[in-house]
């Protein structure tokens, strides 16, 4: 017979603060639109150039999304033509570290995944096909 084992983690805060992070980090685009904000304001057409493949639609759904949770804010330019700048709140400059975390460990990842040391993640397709 196998004898449970107390978790000695204690349990997860009321609220879970890590799942509040994690869901505003989640979504397509999101990690690498904070991670094109972290060092200045960015124009959408910029914005737009730094992520590639990205729709119009999805970077302005993202961006929004984004406003409304209070990381990123939109200030429109009064210019000719009328441009519009986007730029991290002080809780989105708190994200910072976070990505530089996460990027430093997907580095380490990826090296350890070169090396035959660990077996790479199949992509969503892949492992949809395989069921």
């Amino acid at each position: 017979m196998i004898r449970h084992r107390a978790n000695k983690s204690g349990p997860a805060p009321v609220g879970c603060p890590l799942e509040s992070s994690l869901k505003l980090l989640a979504g397509a685009w999101t990690p690498k639109i904070l991670w094109y904000l972290q060092s200045e304001p960015r124009r959408f057409g910029d914005l737009k150039r730094d992520l590639g493949p990205i729709s119009a639609k999805v970077l302005t759904t993202r961006l929004r999304e984004l406003e409304k949770r209070g990381v990123v804010t939109r200030e429109v330019k009064h210019t000719s033509p009328p441009t519009v700048e986007y730029a991290l709140t002080s809780l989105g400059q708190r994200l910072n570290p976070i990505l530089e975390a996460i990027a430093q460990v997907g580095g380490e990842i990826n090296k350890l995944e070169k090396k035959g040391e660990l077996k790479p993640l199949r992509e969503k397709a892949e492992a949809l096909s395989a069921v």
